[in-house]
């Protein structure tokens, strides 16, 4: 009787703490910057890690660079090899902070919130606010954040002749549902 207290008292506290992160790795970020009249620059990445933790209002994005998906072979090529340099820095990071974040306060009505953090890009790092929607569907938490990055604050150079049919700034959108990482199910006797 004792053991059976014992484990379900763990296994209460181990649920509680579990259910302190939320996480997906099939986040979505889609980014755009295309001119009129010129050949569209859109690549997709549905790769992208997502971190919630709600009790320090902790929001983190991880994604590889290579992950992202054109529809020319060949812009992938030039984003991965010339811009972005994917062989020499990967990843790209967002760690921030949602102002004013409550758990208690998700439900299936979207809410704004900004986000405090710090965006490390090409081995650059930036401090940044964002606009992030965020409510509960289902058994996860949506959040979706639209913020442009120019390329001149991460070192990002595009060449001259090709200046004039790239935006200066690249629309990105990230799109997820992050889930509780609480995945133990006990049988008890």
């Amino acid at each position: 009787m004792k053991k059976s207290t014992l484990f379900i008292l763990l296994f209460t506290a181990y649920s509680l703490l579990a259910q302190d992160k939320f996480f997906t790795n099939t986040g979505t970020i889609n980014f755009e910057a295309s001119v009129p009249f010129f050949e569209e620059v859109k690549a997709v990445n549905r790769q992208v890690a997502i971190v919630l933790e709600p009790r320090t209002s902790t929001f983190i994005c991880t994604v590889i660079v290579k992950d992202f998906r054109f529809k020319l072979d060949m812009m992938q090529d030039h984003f991965n090899e010339n811009y972005m340099e994917s062989h020499r820095y990967p990843k790209a990071v967002f760690k921030g902070k949602i102002e004013k974040f409550d758990l208690k306060d998700i439900n299936e009505q979207e809410k704004e919130y900004q986000i405090k953090g710090k965006l490390i890009l090409k081995g650059k790092s930036k401090e940044i606010v964002v606009s992030a929607l965020i409510k509960k569907i289902g058994d996860g938490i949506q959040i979706t954040s639209d913020f442009p990055i120019s390329y001149s604050d991460f070192n990002i150079r595009i060449p001259s002749r090709i200046a004039g049919k790239i935006s200066k700034t690249a629309n990105t959108e990230l799109i997820g549902v992050v889930r509780s990482t609480d995945l133990v199910y006990v049988t008890l006797k």
